[in-house]
């Protein structure tokens, strides 16, 4: 996959060149370049931005600056790429967008600063993400975010391709509790049936504590999701257990 960044802040973006993603980019499969959109501005003082017509706090980002690095990126790819823009009004950024993405050859993030852009600079965009509902200064912190999420699912990133299937949001569950060696820590053991190899009841454990998880934290999660006949047993005893613990903590009161 390649990705274009087109940024005011290259420099800030020296975390991806950290861990997986930077060892994605040394085997080749996955290309990052950053683009100093400044570079393209028309005046000596290499101004971007400038005062929004009809008045109003702030300034907005310049068309030319997006359009001519647009331009040179377009030159040197003429193939079909998604350009994403980084904006408050956009789609919320979750896994399944993600995965989406992560399907594609080429990439184009254009990140913003300022109070906003120019309008005519959405004519050059396919798609606008957003991380949630809350402002941001810029779009390099939300790209990066979205780089290192999709990039991880490319085929061969992560050395167990097993691991994207498990992460959470990718079943529509969150991912059940973890661990690893000692068995007993501080007077906290690893659950027995992880330890005793039956896998079939290793793999029924893990969709119960999910679907746990998922029902004690993101309850919305399981609005409309579809279940086998295993999963809606299992979400029975976990809503009846759960039920249990809270009228015995109150009564504990």
């Amino acid at each position: 996959m390649k990705i274009d960044v087109l940024t005011l802040f290259p420099d800030m973006f020296a975390p991806l060149e950290q861990s997986l993603i930077g060892k994605a980019v040394e085997d080749d499969k996955l290309s990052l370049n950053l683009v100093d959109f400044r570079k393209y501005s028309h005046d000596k003082h290499n101004h971007v931005d400038d005062t929004p017509y009809g008045g109003g706090a702030g300034m907005l980002l310049k068309p030319e600056p997006i359009f001519e690095a647009m331009d040179d990126i377009n030159a040197a790819d003429t193939g079909k790429k998604r350009v994403i823009l980084l904006d408050p009004a956009g789609r919320k950024f979750d896994q399944a967008a993600a995965a989406e993405l992560a399907q594609e050859d080429h990439l184009v993030f254009i990140c913003g600063h300022y109070e906003g852009y120019d309008e005519r600079i959405r004519t050059l965009v396919t798609d606008e993400f957003s991380l949630g509902d809350f402002v941001m200064t810029g779009g390099e912190i939300a790209s990066m975010a979205m780089i290192d999420a999709t990039a991880r699912l490319i085929p061969g990133v992560l050395g167990n391709s097993v691991s994207p299937e498990t992460d959470s949001f990718q079943n529509g569950l969150l991912e059940y509790p973890q661990y690893t060696r000692p068995p007993e820590y501080r007077g906290m053991d690893v659950p027995f049936v992880l330890q005793n190899g039956n896998h079939k009841l290793i793999a029924e454990w893990q969709l119960k504590e999910s679907l746990r998880r998922t029902y004690t934290r993101r309850p919305d999660l399981l609005v409309g999701l579809e279940l086998d006949k295993t999963g809606k047993r299992l979400l029975r005893e976990v809503k009846t257990e759960e039920h249990t613990k809270q009228i015995e903590a109150e009564q504990q009161k």
